[in-house]
């Protein structure tokens, strides 16, 4: 793997939006509704959605050393 940070970051795990959306609602709304978490709740299920998918789902190669 690179230790270019600038190229580990577009290697990044790419999640689309409308599945970002839906996770960030369901989450928003078993937290009872709050306002004002909207960031936060987005980022919450961007983070989930990333842990969950295997490298493979997301096009990216998964190195072997």
């Amino acid at each position: 793997m690179s230790s270019d940070p600038f190229i580990a970051c577009a290697a990044e795990t790419r999640i689309p939006h409308d599945a970002i959306r839906d996770r960030a609602y369901d989450l928003w709304d078993r937290h009872h509704r709050p306002d004002g978490y909207e960031l936060e709740f987005w980022f919450m299920a961007e983070r989930e959605l990333k842990t969950e998918r295997p490298a493979s789902q997301t096009g990216n190669p998964v190195e072997m050393s």
